[in-house]
């Protein structure tokens, strides 16, 4: 393969040869061919140093082979050198002016440095040279365009007619063209004359889209049926039409074409979901309430034709569990996670969606499940802390914690939230010693921690112990987070036992601008720095506010 390889880059370099020198039978232009073929080789091969090296022998000993210049480009390209490659590319096509390749690189590599105008200026040479290469003037159109030369766009979209004749593509390319510029009117005839002439979906789309946008619905629907009519699966027209009978709020039409792009085979999953949450999002919630079993139809039928892709399930189960039917929720998303259990991102939505709703059975099982499938993602061992948590279980979060900072030994990262969540649970456990010696670790490794820092200075506090020092800490913490009402709260509970209740008064006050008023404890401390400063007619108000959260579990 390599020999047969080997002869066929040497006949592409000897046809270069040809066209672009005279090919000599002296001993030295032997050797040269020999190197340049080689070199050509050595591109193949992905050899671009070991080329580069047998160009530059070659273009040195011999400056008027074209040919070896080409190719020289190609090794500049292959490192990044955009001018070298220029310069090689320029050189070629000064020795061969008719050689289209040399100027095409050219252009390409003038395009690749930004300069538009010499990209053109190349391309526009070329087309004279070369006016049946129907690509030159895409490629024009698309400089042009990028440069707002609209008049010279829409010029090359009529030499492209004028030397290929009309197609679909050209005349919305111009129709296109025109709006920018905008000229509907010149846009819109550009449509119609097509349409006068051929037979075509997606034209005759164009012009239901533009009549829609003009508010002639009525003709709108009549360019859309057409089209359905040519191609009964044309889904940009199913969805024009679906358009109109939204703006006439015939629903019952709308959700039938709905139905049809839905079912269609060969629409992407993503285009579907893409719509279906692009039409909730747009719309009001008294139009999702009166329309829920059409809607509901839609997803049902967008998972009964894609069973196992994520990319229905996944959507449906959250549009569920937006509209609060869980069960329905989560029966899809733990489908999603069943079809597809090598995906991350279907099994952390499952294990997320029990955590939000609070479905500690399910959740333990489904994470370790995950764990069993992601051995290595530490995330699932948080997710079900906090399943473990809920249950009380200290122990299982210790034995968690432990397993992350194995997996992870050297990321921090991970590795500080894993052994703080060690000392929390200590202290849980009545282990004191033990959860403050972990706090101390951690604040060794990162003296900025601020959950740490928050949690070890709060437990000091209920000790009466080295309050300044859990003062400091906990000063710390509200300095980098001055909103965060369970840090405001600690740092003026330790205000309050340091005997500096007017400071503490004001820290509870921003704590409960900050959410505060939300905990039952912050307002309890609140209440008592009140009393303590003899406002006791608002201390009551707070106690009694606190009470009311410790009834609905809000401590």
């Amino acid at each position: 393969m390599r020999l047969v390889r080997r002869i066929i880059l040497s006949l592409t370099v000897l046809t270069a040869l040809g066209a672009g020198q005279a090919y000599s039978q002296t001993n030295d232009n032997w050797r040269l061919d020999g190197k340049l073929i080689d070199a050509v080789g050595a591109i193949g091969d992905g050899q671009i140093d070991k080329a580069s090296k047998q160009l530059d022998e070659v273009v040195k000993a011999d400056p008027s082979n074209d040919a070896a210049w080409f190719y020289y480009g190609i090794c500049r390209l292959y490192g990044r050198d955009l001018k070298g490659a220029q310069t090689a590319f320029k050189k070629a096509s000064e020795l061969d002016p008719s050689n289209y390749w040399y100027k095409d690189r050219l252009a390409l590599t003038y395009s690749m440095s930004g300069e538009d105008d010499l990209t053109i200026a190349t391309y526009e040479e070329l087309l004279k040279e070369y006016p049946k290469k129907n690509d030159i003037y895409f490629t024009l159109v698309n400089l042009y365009l990028k440069q707002n030369q609209f008049d010279k766009a829409i010029s090359a979209m009529n030499q492209i007619e004028a030397a290929f004749g009309k197609n679909e593509n050209v005349t919305v390319t111009k129709y296109d063209i025109l709006l920018r510029q905008n000229k509907p009117e010149e846009a819109l005839k550009v449509l119609e004359d097509y349409n006068k002439e051929f037979s075509s979906p997606y034209v005759l789309t164009k012009l239901g889209d533009h009549s829609l946008a003009e508010y002639k619905d009525t003709a709108a629907l009549d360019y859309y049926k057409e089209a359905i009519d040519l191609q009964g699966d044309y889904i940009p027209a199913i969805l024009g039409e679906a358009e109109v009978w939204r703006v006439r709020r015939n629903f019952g039409e709308y959700f039938k074409s709905l139905r049809r792009f839905i079912e269609d085979e060969q629409t992407e999953t993503t285009a579907k979901t893409q719509y279906l949450g692009m039409l909730l999002q747009r719309s009001e919630p008294r139009f999702i309430q009166n329309h829920k079993f059409s809607i509901d139809s839609l997803y049902d039928h967008l998972v009964l034709q894609h069973p196992a892709d994520s990319n229905a399930l996944k959507p449906a189960g959250m549009y569920y569990y937006a509209t609060e039917r869980v069960d329905k929720a989560k029966s899809l998303l733990r489908q999603n996670m069943e079809k597809n259990p090598t995906s991350l991102d279907a099994t952390a939505t499952y294990l997320q969606f029990l955590g939000y709703q609070g479905d500690w059975d399910a959740l333990i099982p489904a994470a370790d499940s995950a764990l069993a499938r992601f051995p290595k993602e530490t995330g699932f061992y948080e997710i079900k802390n906090v399943a473990l948590y809920n249950r009380k279980d200290w122990q299982g979060i210790i034995d968690n914690s432990l397993k992350v900072i194995e997996l992870a030994p050297n990321d921090t990262s991970v590795t500080i939230p894993a052994l703080a969540n060690i000392g929390d649970m200590y202290h849980e456990m009545g282990r004191e010693d033990e959860a403050f010696e972990c706090y101390k670790k951690v604040l060794k490794t990162n003296p900025d921690y601020r959950p740490t820092l928050n949690n070890y200075a709060y437990y000091l506090s209920l000790k009466g112990k080295k309050l300044k020092k859990a003062c400091a800490m906990s000063k710390k913490t509200i300095e980098k987070e001055p909103d965060n009402s369970t840090y405001l709260d600690t740092y003026g509970w330790i205000l309050h036992l340091l005997g500096k209740d007017q400071d503490a008064k004001a820290v509870f006050k921003r704590a409960m601008i900050y959410g505060g008023k939300e905990s039952a404890t912050c307002m309890e401390h609140y209440a008592e720095v009140l009393e303590a400063l003899g406002e006791t007619d608002l201390a009551k108000v707070y106690r009694s506010q606190a009470a009311k959260k410790k009834a609905e579990g809000k401590e």
